[in-house]
């Protein structure tokens, strides 16, 4: 029995603050949140620390070039707003804001019609290509 205790006690310690915070549900356009009770601090980070982490996390990735999104985080929560020619840069500030310490990411990037018409031609060669589609897998009954 003493010895269960000490290791229950010992992963209690090592475990530390870093614990998993309750969920709430998120508002509508809110992806993963995640707003913990602690006011919107997630391991010490405030609102503008999160907010220098993204910005910088942004000007770093290769979209920065002809890009240029707003960012604001309150309670944990980051709003990112603008607009893109490129459909996949939407996607991408989404991680990047996560990256940077978000709890939960407000994706208001606009995507141009021209990206989403190019997006759409793509996927209609593609789909002309593929023929009929892929061969599906045909099932072998066992001989049991």
């Amino acid at each position: 029995m003493p010895q269960y205790f000490l290791a229950l006690v010992l992963a209690a310690v090592f475990a530390g603050p870093d614990q998993p915070t309750p969920v709430v549900k998120a508002a509508p356009g809110v992806s993963r949140a995640a707003v913990p009770a602690s006011g919107g601090v997630r391991h010490g980070l405030s609102d503008a620390q999160i907010e220098r982490n993204i910005r910088a996390r942004l000007a770093r990735s290769k979209m920065s070039v002809k890009e240029r999104f707003t960012v604001s985080v309150h309670d944990g929560v980051a709003t990112l707003e603008g607009k893109t020619d490129v459909i996949q840069h939407k996607g991408v500030a989404t991680r990047l804001a996560r990256l940077g310490g978000a709890l939960a990411v407000q994706n208001r990037i606009q995507v141009s019609e021209e990206a989403r018409a190019r997006a759409a031609a793509r996927l209609a060669k593609n789909r002309a290509s593929a023929g009929a589609g892929p061969e599906r897998a045909r099932v072998i009954p066992s001989s049991k």
